[in-house]
């Protein structure tokens, strides 16, 4: 529990000392810009915590676009790939394995325009 209260600080340490941004302009641990440390997307205001490897650090990215690769919405928290914007739907497949390893992937497609 100490280790991780000792990681959380000093991620948010991080993602202070690297923000360009005055402190009114950005949140401290909630609603924070695209490229900003993260632990849970709940902190980004694109609600979207990515990582680019199990062991990198997660920064707030933009969610995808259609016909981008995407994520399951997961309880993780964290993503490989963002979860769909507004209005759009991942569709792949999915599996319980893939629940558990957090490698559901899809592809973002506008339910009104799939066949």
């Amino acid at each position: 529990m100490r280790a991780l209260l000792v990681l959380t600080l000093c991620l948010v340490a991080m993602a202070l000392a690297t923000s360009p941004d005055t402190p009114e302009d950005r949140g401290l641990i909630f609603n924070l810009k695209n490229g900003e440390l993260c632990l849970i997307s709940g902190q980004c205001k694109s609600s979207c915590c990515h990582r680019h490897s199990g062991i990198s650090l997660a920064r707030c990215a933009p969610r995808a676009a259609e016909k981008e690769k995407c994520s399951k919405k997961t309880l993780y928290g964290t993503y490989y790939y963002c979860t769909c914007e507004n209005g759009l739907k991942c569709k792949g497949d999915v599996s319980i394995g893939g629940a558990i390893t957090n490698t559901n992937f899809g592809i973002c497609v506008d339910p009104q325009h799939a066949n």
